[in-house]
């Protein structure tokens, strides 16, 4: 029987990085697999923007791909044992569709969002609310507190 992974939801923010960190250690203390996953979509673009936007689809997959590797190298190093996934699509839905097939789902408190002053984003709360498994959420750290 395969152990089922734990799945960290990466983003680039400082949460995310936080959640990367505490997952690794869980997953290596519990024995688990790990996987990394980025969700990534194309914003729709309205008006004289639509017709400048030449962003394709393979141009914002690369860019995902990329800060998921990247932030994986620099927080785990180059030789961690986890699986890189991308996938298209929003990411609250991203995340609690892996956690079908995931024994716990890792998240930061707050990511890239646009509301910077909410105490729990809106991507894991709706994870921690439709998550089919357990979710661990890394509380935020105050840049400001010392």
């Amino acid at each position: 029987m395969a152990v089922e992974p734990i799945i960290v939801g990466i983003d680039g923010s400082a949460d995310s990085v936080r959640a990367l960190t505490w997952a690794a250690e869980y997953a290596r203390l519990v024995d688990a697999p790990l996987v990394g996953l980025v969700a990534w979509q194309l914003e729709p673009v309205y008006g004289y923007m639509a017709m400048t936007n030449w962003e394709t689809a393979e141009s914002v997959e690369g860019e995902a791909r990329e800060m998921l590797a990247e932030t994986i190298r620099t927080t785990l190093g180059e030789d961690a044992q986890i699986e890189h996934r991308s996938v298209r699509g929003h990411p609250a839905q991203v995340l609690v569709e892996a956690s079908h097939d995931a024994q716990l789902v890792v998240v930061g408190s707050r990511g890239h969002g646009g509301f910077t002053g909410m105490l729990l984003g809106s991507v894991s709360q709706h994870v921690v609310t439709h998550a089919r498994c357990a979710v661990t959420v890394m509380p935020h750290e105050d840049q400001h507190k010392k």
